[in-house]
């Protein structure tokens, strides 16, 4: 039995768009740092509360964006782009049916996280290389090793710090959807 959200139903991207572009902006902004270490971003950790909120369509959405607008931005478009974006498109569903039975919780939030990272590193890590470039399959075994190492890090680090804050203050915050702030607008400019 799926979780009863009460009053907190699922939103469209018609009234949640000022939402995720919070979410992706804040996705921008630490994956912009200068000094970060490889793969330690808060590209999981940002996804997964915005899909407990959003349906399967805009969660998928909000992955593959997420990294399409990255690359377009910073290192440009590449065959990797559309192998990582599919990728967090799927993890953004596959977040969205997981919250759909389990409370968007801090523990939960890991358990998944955890598992969507090794399950995205698996995906990508075996198959971009070897595939796409080449890449003998044992130098992409024991080049992803460190490469998870990190990446897993970084999702236990940020989901920890961002995911419950952003659930918090800004996926379950109804003052940020559309109707509610164009209905607090009307009444502060009358």
């Amino acid at each position: 039995m799926g979780y009863n959200r009460g009053p907190m139903q699922t939103i469209s991207l018609k009234t949640g768009w000022l939402k995720l572009v919070i979410g992706f902006i804040a996705i921008f902004l630490v994956r912009l740092i200068p000094v970060r270490p490889p793969n330690v971003e808060p590209m999981l950790a940002t996804l997964m509360p915005f899909s407990t909120r959003f349906g399967y369509l805009t969660s998928f959405l909000f992955g593959f964006l997420s990294i399409l607008l990255y690359d377009l931005v910073t290192s440009g478009i590449g065959s990797w782009t559309v192998a990582t974006a599919f990728m967090y498109g799927a993890l953004g569903m596959a977040a969205h049916l997981y919250f759909s039975k389990a409370k968007p919780t801090t523990k939960n939030f890991l358990i998944f996280g955890v598992a969507g990272t090794l399950v995205y590193d698996i995906m990508t890590g075996l198959t971009v290389g070897p595939l796409m470039f080449g890449q003998p399959m044992m130098a992409a075994i024991i080049g992803q090793i460190p490469f998870t190492i990190l990446h897993l890090s970084g999702t236990v680090i940020f989901t920890l710090a961002l995911s419950p804050l952003l659930y918090r203050w800004v996926v379950k915050n109804e003052t940020l959807e559309v109707p509610v702030l164009a209905n607090r607008l009307a009444h502060v400019f009358r």
